[in-house]
This record gives structure tokens, sequence and C-alpha cells, in this order.
């Protein structure tokens, strides 16, 4: 007698989901949450590079460390040889293949087309006042930190691969206006987003 055969339902298919948006939108916490909610790892592009800083001698503690002198010697490291970013996006997109995971990166979305891509979008000085209440810090500094970061990031990603960082959004999937939006609006709105993703692979 033939044995019959099914199909098996798409329902265990996993998941990859790419946060984006500029310093100090949300980001991080967003993913935090959506890791925990949906049972995927959460991997950051940041914290990647962190590791390598460690392995070269630095120093990288605390969240302003970016913007320390310390780590803009790391940037114009980084500046001058590709290799540091284009190792953790090769890393990062095989992550993303695999599934499992919601991933927090500045230049994946125009790199892989994989997954959900989601973009953060706010305004520098929404930004700022974010900035200033995480690192406890006044608003005008803040502003100039938030400024400073959006120059160099766009300056360092265009060199690298031509990315319009900030401006080209034509590669997400779902852009969130978190202008107006506490933190925990902005959770759930892509908490929402995730869900129906999820589901529509389900299918």
């Amino acid at each position: 007698m033939a044995r019959k055969i099914t199909k098996k339902a798409n329902s265990e298919k996993k998941i990859a989901v790419v946060i984006s948006g500029m310093p100090s939108v949300g980001k991080t916490t967003a993913a935090e949450v959506i890791s925990k909610r949906f049972r995927l790892a959460h991997i950051a592009g940041g914290d990647m590079l962190r590791e390598m800083a460690i392995e070269r001698g630095y120093d990288p503690e605390g969240p302003d460390w970016w913007d320390s002198r310390e780590g803009m010697k790391f940037l114009a490291e980084r500046s001058s040889d590709p290799k540091f970013d284009k190792e953790v996006d090769r890393k990062l997109i095989e992550y993303i293949r695999r599934g499992g995971v919601v991933i927090t990166s500045y230049t994946i979305p125009w790199l892989c087309n994989d997954g959900l891509k989601i973009w953060f979008s706010a305004s520098p000085r929404a930004r700022a006042k974010r900035l200033a209440g995480r690192d406890r810090i006044s608003f005008a500094p803040a502003l100039k930190i938030i400024n400073q970061r959006d120059a160099r990031n766009r300056l360092l990603y265009s060199k690298l691969y031509k990315i319009e960082f900030g401006k080209d959004l034509s590669v997400f999937n779902y852009i969130i206006d978190t202008e107006d939006m506490t933190a925990r609006e902005v959770v759930e709105a892509a908490a929402r987003l995730v869900s129906d993703y999820k589901n529509s692979l389900s299918i």
C-alpha cells in the first residue's frame, strides 16, 4: 500500500526581522522586546563592532563610547579599512538567512533582501531628547552628538556601499514614524508588523 505523504505546513519556518533607523530612535528597545515576545535571538551590528574594537585593544564601554575620542579613533580606523564593517555585515546576513533572529543594523536592509525590514523614523530633535534622557545630558550637547553621528554614518556608508543612509528608504517593508510615540507605542507598532509577517509565512 502506498504511503500517503502530506506536505508540512510552513508554520515552522524561522522568521528574520531587521530594524534600522538613525541613532537614538529606539531600535534596541524594540528589538529586545520583540526578541522575547517572539522567541528570537537579538543580534546587534553595533555589538559585533564593539567586539572587534575590543580585539584591537579598545575599551568600548557605555552607550556614548562611539562619541568619545577613542570611539572616533575606531571610526577613523573603520573608514580607512572597510573590512571591519563588511565582516560584520557578512555575518549578519548569514544570521538572517538562517532565521530565528531580530537584528538591529544600519546597513543590512540595503545589502540583503531576506526578512522583514522596518525603518524607525524620527527628527534629530526628537532623537536628541531621547539621547539626553538616556545619557542624562542636556539637550544642546545631545543634539550636537546626533547631528555629528548622522553625518558620520552617512559619509561612512556612502563610502562603503554607496548607500544613501536615512534617505533612500525604498528597501524597507514598513516605516514607523516614532516622532510623537512613546517607547511602548513604538514597540507595539513594530510587534504587530512582526506578528502579521509571521502569520503570513504560516499560510
